[in-house]
């Protein structure tokens, strides 16, 4: 059939790129006509969220977790929550949605999030130096000590190891500012500004900042400027506050098959690295302020200039073969100032871990698709990890793949490896072997100036190790060979058990050190300096 033209005169002929190029504008035209139409084929992903109901709790038969619960927020709103399982492996007690749990290092987005106001205000700047709010600041070398500034104190780029130093706010009696005092005996891992470690210390070092600047503790702050507003009423920053409330979880120790419930343990000298506890309902809240770049219903809390800086990579992290192989979509890690920053599944991703003696928990958000999502648990095991990605899949297009399967397989595995560990020293006894003297000899006062003294004393026929600066740690040494005891503490803690205790002598036979070797992924106690004092 005849083609018939409406113009007489020719059409121009088209070059490919151009012809493109219409093509193109032609197709955004077409899909933004449809995403006006109502029932668009563009409509949002629907999600089964009875489906990721059935899994949470098949997960929790499979885990060995006495309890969690999980919260979801999508579009500016609570669209899940749920507890699962018992408040206590002993005791029991229903785990709902405003049961009380540890956030752990979550709370560390806190501390960024008010040091942020702080900036909004006008008293301070992400790049003040330390030493220009805390001058008795110090760290392990003159230039670092000048050159900290704030936004280093919150990615984790001081050139301290990760963990370094935590046995000096764990159960002592340290004060925050004391263990901030103690910081510059810690030893440098890696070149400033030049790796990645996770600094426990530095976060209290922010908290001690806000204090200087406003007078009020870090915990004053967000009690008054995020807890209160934001409805977060049964929201504590101690555990000193737990006593007089209902509705709390139960830490518990995973040890060789077996879930153990411990005691809640204080963590005030870290809280704001670490000390919120909270319920995923009233953590809802603080997601969907973040969701909303600072603002909830007409209350700005920090702007989205304070939030953008809190999310932007400042410290990048190598994504290894091994985390490339697990997470193939993800192709950056790195921390923002308070926040762990990747990219999954083509989308942003702000999240964070929290690690409590007994307790796990994770915060994920995904911006561009207004969802977020908090998990927290009663056991020391990574299934809020795993639930997290299924989520992530569920909302952004992942598939079925079966993460808490896969998680439960790497967990067994790890713990396998941590038990062989712990194991080590007692399966390479050498028989035979008696200790260079006796054990009255041992006894004394060890000691150094970044963690404190130490006591070996001789009680009812065996030695008995005491680290002065926490009560807690009260140890009894057993003669494995050579003068290497074994150790035992007495409390059940929650990151160590059994280790070993050497002690080290001069050309003359007088003993003038004692080396400790705890294995854990937490507590450097080979960090400890322990000179034997003069008797």
């Amino acid at each position: 059939m005849e083609t018939f033209v409406m113009f007489s005169r020719p059409q121009p002929t088209l070059h490919p790129v151009e012809m493109l190029g219409r093509a193109r504008r032609a197709t955004l035209l077409w899909l933004t006509a449809l995403t006006l139409l109502p029932g668009a084929v563009l409509a949002q992903r629907s999600v089964d969220l009875a489906a990721l109901d059935a899994y949470f709790a098949q997960a929790h038969q499979d885990w060995p977790v006495p309890g969690f619960a999980v919260a979801i927020v999508k579009d500016g709103r609570i669209v899940f929550e749920k507890g699962y399982g018992a408040r206590d492996a002993r005791e029991g007690g229903e785990v709902d949605e405003q049961t009380l749990f540890a956030i752990a290092s979550n709370t560390k987005a806190f501390t960024a999030a008010s040091l942020g106001v702080l900036v909004d205000e006008g008293a301070l700047s992400w790049d003040d130096r330390v030493v220009e709010h805390l001058p008795y600041f110090q760290l392990y070398d003159p230039y670092v000590t000048r050159e900290m500034r704030i936004r280093d104190l919150l990615s984790h780029r001081s050139g301290l190891g990760s963990y370094s130093g935590d046995l000096l706010w764990l159960g002592t009696s340290y004060s925050a500012a004391e263990v901030v005092r103690r910081a510059r005996l810690v030893p440098q891992a890696y070149p400033f500004r030049a790796g990645y470690g996770y600094s426990n210390l530095m976060f209290i070092t922010a908290g001690e900042i806000i204090h200087a600047i406003t007078g009020m503790t870090w915990a004053e702050l967000a009690q008054g400027h995020f807890f209160q507003p934001l409805g977060m009423s049964r929201t504590v920053t101690s555990t000193d506050a737990l006593g007089a409330m209902e509705n709390v979880a139960t830490p518990h120790k995973n040890d060789r098959g077996e879930i153990i419930p411990i005691d809640w343990y204080n963590w005030d000298a870290m809280g704001a690295g670490g000390g919120i506890i909270s319920s995923v309902h009233e953590m809802s809240q603080w997601l969907l302020l973040q969701l909303e770049g600072g603002t909830r219903e007409g209350r700005e809390y920090f702007s989205e200039g304070a939030q953008r800086e809190m999310w932007t990579l400042h410290n990048a992290m190598a994504v290894s073969p091994g985390s490339q192989r697990t997470y193939p979509s993800t192709h950056f890690r790195g921390y923002g100032l308070g926040w762990n920053l990747m990219d999954y599944l083509g989308r942003k991703v702000v999240s964070h871990g929290g690690g409590y003696d007994g307790m796990f928990s994770r915060v994920v958000l995904v911006p561009e698709e207004e969802l977020g999502m908090v998990i927290l648990t009663n056991s020391m095991t990574g299934i809020s990890t795993s639930l997290s990605y299924r989520i992530l899949d569920a909302y952004l297009g992942g598939g079925e793949r079966d993460w808490s399967a896969q998680g439960l397989e790497s967990f067994r595995a790890s713990r396998q490896r941590f038990e062989a560990r712990q194991d080590e020293a007692e399966e390479g006894r050498v028989s035979g072997t008696r200790p260079s003297l006796a054990l009255s000899e041992y006894s004394g006062t060890y000691g150094g100036p970044m963690y404190g003294d130490a006591t070996v004393s001789q009680e009812d026929g065996r030695l008995v190790l005491r680290l002065l600066p926490n009560p807690d740690l009260v140890a009894d040494l057993t003669h494995l060979h050579y003068d290497t005891f074994l150790l035992q503490w007495r409390k059940r803690m929650a990151w160590f058990g059994k280790g070993t205790v050497q002690f080290l002598m001069d050309a003359s036979g007088e003993i003038v050190e004692m080396k400790m070797d705890v294995p854990n992924e937490d507590f450097w106690f080979h960090e400890l300096e322990l000179k034997r004092r003069e008797q």
